[in-house]
C-alpha cells in the first residue's frame, strides 16, 4: 500500500461520526425514590429489573450513570420520556 492509500479521506471521517454511538446519561436527584427510577428505566429504557437497580444505585452514589448507548434519534426519545417523568437525563 502506498501512503496515499493509508491516509484517511474526508468520507471516512463522516462515516465514523455517523456511526458513533451516543450515551444516555441519568443524573442524580434527591426527589425521586429508588423504585420510581427503577420503574422508569424498566419502562423507558427496556432494562431488566436488576440492570435498572444497578444503574439507579450508581446514579445515586456517583451522581450519574450511563444507562443506554445507541443512535441519537433513539436515545432522544428515551431522554424525553425520562424528562417527562421529571428525571434528569442528557445525551453525550
Amino acid at each position: 500500500m502506498t501512503s496515499e492509500q493509508t491516509k484517511k479521506r474526508p468520507a471516512d471521517d463522516f462515516k465514523e461520526k455517523v456511526s458513533e454511538e451516543n450515551i444516555l446519561i441519568l443524573h442524580n436527584d434527591d426527589e425521586h425514590s429508588f423504585d420510581y427510577v427503577i420503574n422508569a428505566l424498566v419502562d423507558i429504557c427496556e432494562h431488566e429489573y436488576e440492570q435498572a437497580t444497578q444503574c439507579t444505585i450508581i446514579t445515586h452514589y456517583k451522581g450519574k450513570c450511563d444507562v443506554k448507548k445507541g443512535k441519537f434519534n433513539v436515545l432522544k426519545i428515551m431522554k424525553d420520556a425520562l424528562i417527562e417523568r421529571e428525571l434528569n437525563a442528557t445525551i453525550d
